[in-house]
């Protein structure tokens, strides 16, 4: 047996770049380029245009790195859950002395077992009705009192009792603790949410925690949450992850809130908001007040000028009847004025709208006379021009032509024959004279020059 060669003082001393260079070249001489199946994981796209992203399975994960040259290529990106599959290098990133894989090429592989029984939660819960609108109850404007389900010791909780303190210090915050990740979690979370429900001191209750990979959240997602929100007779808000993550929590909330920061927003009224509302409303009602004080000091005036003695509205009213009783003697004179004008008017314009008998008479005489000479130079017309049309039909009549010697030959088609060209030998013709006809047979013809 060989033995491992003794260590000395005289052994070179490697630098940590050295040893890292070392492992790369062990590294890609031993694992040639191939295939390695896993489940996305922790997925970046940078800004370069490389990816970054952790493929794993049930017992471990590696780090990848796809970088732009390669990834371009591809008509889909990757998503945290997806079951791929890589064609890789693997290697050692030295500034860090991490191995990792240098991804040549993806392909799919289908989604990841989460997110399968994720889908398949969503789909059941969904045809159940747990998500309906009409099961959402409102969230109260001002709450008495707000609730809070989720780890002591997460940011989350932190994020929220700044919001609450800085939007509404007066409401108090009851925390009813529970692990938000890890074996157990939905069950506890889920008893944290019955406890908050049968206790009933809360006016709304928020259920959060902060971002994480969909193993982290994954709690929010278990089917024992969802039925316990959904029978909770609080409003409920979810303010789980970040933004972009989606929990079925979220779903069968009242209220889905995109982060706990946002969850504790949309549970509390603003006190800024609220102070804002209440000294506009003080400066309607002040402003409201002095136009109403405004009018009825007006209004006072009025009356006060309208209150005069007796006497004097007596006068008054003796001096406005004198008055009209002058108008009234001054319009009847006009009346009568205008009525005499307007008879003259339809008099004259009577006398001269009547009509001229004796003139319309001898005017009615002239124009029959007219009427009947023009009827007769008419008729005159229409006979000359009756005359010339006959004796032109007269002349185109072919008895006429047959009269004067001339006949008629057809051929045994009835056709009349204009040339000897027309006819045959021996064929038999039909001559019409001016008066009878008969039947000739040709025996010898001649052609014209």
């Amino acid at each position: 047996m060989h033995s491992a060669p003794a260590l000395t003082d005289e052994s070179p001393v490697l630098s940590v770049s050295e040893l890292n260079r070392r492992a790369k070249q062990l590294l890609e001489r031993n694992f040639p380029l191939m295939w390695i199946s896993g489940e996305v994981s922790n997925f970046i796209a940078a800004a370069s245009g490389h990816w970054y992203f952790s493929l794993k399975d049930g017992n471990a994960q590696v780090r990848c790195a796809m970088f732009r040259h390669k990834s371009q290529y591809l008509d889909w990106q990757p998503r945290n859950g997806d079951q791929i599959e890589v064609r890789a290098l693997v290697t050692l990133y030295e500034p860090r002395g991490e191995y990792q894989l240098n991804v040549e090429n993806i392909r799919r592989a289908g989604l990841g077992a989460l997110y399968a029984a994720f889908g398949k939660l969503k789909a059941r819960l969904e045809q159940e009705g747990l998500f309906d609108e009409a099961c959402k109850k409102p969230l109260p404007a001002f709450p008495g009192q707000i609730g809070i389900v989720t780890s002591p010791a997460a940011a989350a909780l932190r994020d929220v009792l700044t919001t609450l303190r800085r939007r509404m210090p007066s409401i108090p915050v009851i925390l009813y603790p529970t692990p938000v990740q890890g074996e157990g979690a939905a069950a506890k979370i889920a008893d944290a949410i019955r406890t908050a429900a049968s206790r009933a001191e809360c006016d709304v209750l928020i259920v959060c925690r902060g971002g994480g990979s969909i193993e982290d959240l994954w709690a929010f997602n278990e089917e024992i949450v969802a039925r316990a929100i959904h029978a909770c007779p609080i409003p409920v808000v979810s303010g789980v992850g970040h933004e972009t993550d989606f929990t079925i929590s979220d779903f069968v909330a009242d209220r889905r809130a995109p982060t706990p920061t946002s969850a504790a927003e949309q549970a509390s009224p603003n006190r800024a908001d609220l102070r804002h509302r209440i000294e506009a409303m003080h400066s309607r009602l002040n402003r409201h007040l002095r136009q109403k004080l405004e009018q009825r000091m007006q209004q006072v005036d009025y009356l006060s000028r309208r209150l005069v003695h007796p006497g004097e509205r007596l006068n008054a009213r003796l001096t406005h009847l004198t008055h009209l009783g002058q108008r009234l003697n001054n319009n009847a004179g006009h009346v009568l004025a205008e009525r005499e004008w307007h008879l003259q008017k339809l008099a004259h314009r009577l006398a001269a709208a009547k009509p001229d008998i004796a003139t319309r008479e001898a005017q009615q005489r002239e124009l029959a006379r007219r009427l009947q000479l023009s009827l007769s130079h008419r008729m005159q017309d229409y006979k000359t021009g009756l005359q010339r049309l006959q004796a032109n039909l007269v002349h185109l009549n072919p008895q006429s032509v047959l009269e004067r010697g001339f006949s008629m030959v057809r051929s045994a088609d009835g056709k009349i024959v204009y040339d000897s060209k027309e006819i045959a030998m021996d064929e038999a013709l039909s001559i019409t004279f001016a008066r009878g006809s008969a039947v000739a047979r040709v025996t010898r013809k001649e052609d014209g020059r």
